[in-house]
């Protein structure tokens, strides 16, 4: 495989030739979400609660079989098979350091991530390492096992030191390895994070951002001077205007491009949330993206790193949601974008590949995935119709703005994260005991968690007929 590079606003082979990176991303493998893999809140918080109720070494064992069923050779395999040409592999910094022992890194961690690459080197993919979650987290929100809303990354050196250290590492053991597209290495960075700026008056701290990837990039270059580095925009890499011109050689730059086409409800095309989409719409809202002007003016490369589609709204809106992805994609193609949609496997969500809704596993725990739904702790499914808890929360947020009377609180936002904080964060928190002892009589975990390895899930056929369509265009 060729070491990929930036020449102009392309992305070319060894000969020169242009490159296109199409594919996916592997959420819920080295860096899980609790809607992927089925479990309430935090990551971190799950292996705990999972340790206390089953035993450091039955805990051990339940994620250790997680991971191995939920990304093996057969799944590089199959989407080479489809045509894909890259895989985005999300991590979280606690496979490879602990914060008991800072500096110092997991050769468990590493020997994982290096049978992927052999893996995907073998079946010729290539490879974006990204990091999801880092030191201190960098976002809100539970995708980098973050259960508190705290973004601590960007006021403590000590993160910052940490997270270029661990990139550091990267670069020692990857600098040559042609199977790595490229490092991506911070998932979409959050610099300003309190509630009452969120939504419309979110501003973000461009000195801070700008700072720790100069720094970063810098530190990767001293030790690998050749691989990619891609950098994402602030605000969930939806805001780019403020961000440093390219200051180096083979930077990629990637937004993420989740659009309400692809979530509803409603029709499409047609009118949602009081737009009407389709597919010129879909261009329009593309080519205004801060992170679409940002790669434009500058002559560089675009790679959107995520975007998707949901299916777990009205039954009837799947076809709706399917067209708006299909015509994304075709958007996408045709300016020669580069991109890796989310995600590959989960549970009847947004995958391309699906759990068996009778596999062991989601029989074990449908009383938490009902729980869930009720509960609406899973703060990713803003596109499914309020519940009747979470509207209390927002009459108890109406009622706060009616005390303060204070015109710089964004209604919108004060919702959402309120919301967040009372389900997504507490409640959640509370069902995490729940959640790890409905595992408590199973004598062998193996045969339950094997329910995500390929061969006992299901392709989202439709959805992977419009993937093909587009990795082939």
């Amino acid at each position: 495989m060729d070491l990929l590079q930036v020449k102009g606003n392309q992305i070319v082979n060894s000969q020169g030739a242009p490159i296109y990176l199409r594919g996916v991303c592997v959420g819920g493998w080295m860096n899980m979400e609790e809607f992927i893999n089925g479990y309430p809140g935090s990551e971190h918080g799950t292996r705990q609660m999972m340790a206390e109720v089953l035993g450091e070494e039955k805990a051990q064992f339940f994620f250790e079989r997680m991971l191995d069923y939920f990304f093996a050779e057969g799944d590089a395999a199959y989407l080479k098979s489809l045509g894909t040409t890259v895989v985005r592999l999300p991590l979280n910094y606690r496979h490879f350091e602990s914060d008991a022992q800072p500096f110092q890194y997991n050769e468990k961690g590493f020997a994982r991530l290096n049978q992927a690459l052999e893996w995907c080197e073998k079946y010729g993919l290539y490879v974006i390492l990204d990091m999801h979650a880092v030191q201190g987290w960098q976002n809100t929100d539970w995708h980098c096992d973050n259960s508190t809303r705290h973004t601590l990354f960007w006021q403590h050196p000590h993160f910052q030191d940490r997270f270029v250290a661990l990139w550091e590492e990267f670069a020692q053991r990857y600098r040559g390895r042609s199977v790595i597209a490229g490092y991506n290495v911070m998932n979409e960075p959050v610099t300003n994070a309190p509630y009452g700026r969120f939504g419309s008056r979110y501003q973000p701290n461009w000195d801070v951002i700008n700072r720790v990837y100069r720094r970063v990039v810098e530190a990767i270059r001293a030790i690998d001077p050749h691989h990619i580095v891609f950098l994402e925009g602030d605000y969930f890499s939806s805001q780019f205007d403020d961000l440093d011109a390219p200051f180096a050689p083979n930077l990629v730059y990637s937004s993420h491009n989740y659009n309400p086409g692809g979530f509803g409800p409603g029709p499409y095309p047609g009118v949602i949330n009081g737009e009407y989409w389709d597919r010129s719409k879909q261009e329009k809202i593309f080519f205004s993206h801060s992170g679409t002007r940002f790669a434009l003016k500058y002559n560089v490369p675009l790679w959107v790193g995520e975007f998707g589609a949901a299916y777990n709204g009205p039954a009837q809106e799947i076809p709706d949601r399917l067209r708006a992805l299909d015509d994304q994609l075709s958007v996408y193609n045709e300016n020669g974008i580069h991109w890796t949609m989310w995600t590959y496997k989960d549970i009847y969500v947004m995958g391309w590949v699906q759990t068996d809704p009778s596999s062991s596993y989601v029989r074990l725990i449908s009383p938490v995935l009902e729980a869930k739904k009720a509960l609406a702790t899973d703060f990713w499914m803003g596109w499914i119709p309020p519940t009747p808890i979470k509207q209390k929360v927002y009459e108890l947020a109406h009622m706060i703005e009616a005390a303060l009377e204070d015109e710089q609180i964004d209604p919108g936002a004060n919702r959402t994260y309120l919301s967040q904080a009372a389900l997504s964060g507490y409640t959640a928190g509370l069902m995490q005991g729940t959640f790890a002892r409905l595992f408590q009589g199973s004598a062998d975990l193996d045969p339950i968690v094997r329910s995500f390895a390929l061969e006992q899930c299901v392709p989202h056929q439709a959805l992977v007929d419009i993937i093909v369509k587009h990795l082939s265009d």
